[in-house]
């Protein structure tokens, strides 16, 4: 898939999909393969496996190229894959993404460098080296609340003229920021709502062609709802749908980054291959699940 058709096949609801772990804590390839089926049969625009929600800094290095390999084979081209592919180091990162590349994998999702704090500089020559090393399209995760760094509308331009590099996933609560990004570099890559289902409705109107999901994972239908209805201008729709999710966006508020075992919990509830997390991440707990129940019976999911 060349640079310009990856670039206008980002939009819509992009799935950051799960990692499912049998009980002996091993990657779960038949259940991966399962959801990927879902996904695809369910009409979502984009997989994006090995990701934070599928734990990516978790997994060994053979079995993130497991998953990686995985999900292409299943996918098999009926929609896109852009595969979590980043580390610490520039050099891994690099490895971890000529290796998507040379498996089928579309496009690469980086998050900026972690751990120590990279100047600017350090932050474009990360991706520019990356970029230089690669064929297939670069998608930015800009995350401050993992990576501590954030990358600011000038140096997004600075990025966005790599050619390689087709989209940004905007992680932030800053809507001048996002409003910045769309209206500074929104006409040369694909920026993104990295936040999900709630965030998208505020963002859409500002010219946000798609938004990040991890809800799809196990309700697909809804994410894609609330898409169709933004992309339509019907924002009446839209804030129906986001009334409708919200005893969801409330447990996910209040579990923070053990949002995850919400999920794989979901899908496990709904006979999907969500299976367990792994530390540092912990299970729901009984009051937790209980939550979740009636959140998905409020969706029709479950029956109360």
């Amino acid at each position: 898939m060349g640079l310009d058709e990856l670039k206008e096949k980002l939009r819509g609801v992009l799935v950051v999909m799960v990692t499912p772990f049998t009980e002996k804590d091993e990657v779960d390839e038949e259940g991966l393969r399962e959801n990927t089926r879902f996904l695809v049969e369910k009409g979502v625009n984009v997989l994006v496996p090995t990701g934070s929600t599928g734990e990516f800094y978790a997994l060994f290095d053979d079995e993130r190229k497991k998953v990686i390999r995985t999900v292409v084979d299943e996918a098999n081209g009926k929609v896109p894959v852009v595969a979590g592919t980043a580390h610490a180091g520039t050099k891994l990162t690099l490895e971890m993404s000529r290796y998507a590349e040379d498996v089928g994998a579309d496009g690469a999702m980086i998050v900026s460098p972690y751990y120590h704090h990279p100047s600017d500089e350090g932050i474009y020559q990360h991706y520019r080296t990356v970029a230089e090393g690669l064929n297939i399209g670069i998608m930015v995760y800009n995350n401050p609340r993992t990576s501590k760094v954030t990358i600011k509308p000038p140096l997004m331009a600075r990025l966005a003229e790599i050619d390689q590099i087709v989209a940004d996933k905007e992680t932030t609560y800053d809507m001048k920021q996002f409003h910045d990004m769309i209206s500074l570099v929104g006409d040369k890559i694909q920026v993104l709502c990295g936040m999900g289902e709630l965030w998208y409705s505020f963002v859409a109107p500002l010219g946000s062609p798609g938004f990040i999901s991890s809800t799809a994972n196990f309700a697909p239908e809804i994410s894609l709802n609330l898409y169709h209805a933004a992309e339509k201008g019907d924002f009446a729709e839209v804030k129906r749908v986001i009334e409708f999710i919200s005893p969801l966006e409330r447990l996910s508020d209040k579990l923070g980054h053990r949002f995850v075992s919400m999920v794989k919990e979901a899908m496990n509830l709904l006979g999907l291959s969500g299976g367990r997390v792994r530390l540092p991440l912990t299970p729901l707990t009984e009051n937790e699940e209980k939550e979740l129940r009636k959140a998905l019976a409020s969706l029709g999911k479950l029956e109360e």
